[in-house]
């Protein structure tokens, strides 16, 4: 199994990093991606511990969104701050994971992410538009792995 730092290649992670700062151009709304290798608890609850870890319910508008993947386990999750919760349709994270899903059960796990932090950052610009007296880039683009 690859380690959660080598589960993308160097350009796939310059892909995906590339893709959230796209999705966050017309948005105060903040995107991160955080892999390890596998968790003991279920992948929502440990998106919540990592979205809190990282920080990202610090953001001005609460409209973070955190995309957890565990490789070992084979599972992932999506956590969105109570900002943007307030304001997707009930629907919007099941429809976005069934969106990842199909392409992560052909193994195009960097289409699957690509597709999610797209969907996401439509989403962001529709309730969180872009202000620049006021947005700042409040949290990393990077990736985070533990």
């Amino acid at each position: 199994m690859k380690k959660a730092a080598n589960f993308f290649s160097g350009e796939e992670k310059e892909q995906i990093v590339q893709a959230i700062k796209a999705a966050e151009v017309e948005t105060s709304g903040e995107i991160r991606l955080h892999i390890e290798e596998k968790t003991e608890i279920p992948a929502l609850e440990r998106a919540i511990e990592i979205f809190r870890f990282l920080e990202m319910d610090k953001t001005a508008a609460r409209n973070g969104v955190l995309i957890y993947l565990s490789i070992e386990n084979k599972s992932f999750a999506i956590f969105g701050d109570a900002g943007i919760n307030d304001k997707v349709p009930t629907d919007f994270w099941d429809i976005t994971k069934e969106i990842m899903v199909g392409q992560f059960s052909q193994k195009a796990y960097l289409q699957g992410l690509l597709d999610g932090i797209n969907s996401i950052g439509v989403q962001l610009k529709t309730h969180f538009p872009f202000d620049e007296n006021t947005d700042k880039n409040e949290l990393p683009d990077d990736i985070s792995f533990g």
